[in-house]
């Protein structure tokens, strides 16, 4: 993916496409901080765009700190 200019709005046409794929990216694994890596945008741009294109944002994950099952 071409890296987007720092700082530029992206709105109409240019907003639905790069919705589009970072969503599709997104629904294959990506990460959203590697998606943000990826296109030189923040993190807070992708989380929102991601959202308004109704993706199903997945939980932080990690280690959880559960006592172990007797």
């Amino acid at each position: 993916m071409a890296e987007l200019k720092k700082g530029s709005r992206v709105t109409g046409g240019e907003r639905d496409k790069l919705s589009t794929t970072l969503r599709r990216r997104y629904d294959s694994g990506a990460s959203i901080r590697d998606l943000a890596a990826s296109t030189g945008r923040s993190y807070g741009f992708v989380h929102r765009i991601l959202s308004e294109s109704g993706a199903s944002l997945r939980g932080r994950g990690g280690a959880t700190r559960r006592k172990k099952a007797s």
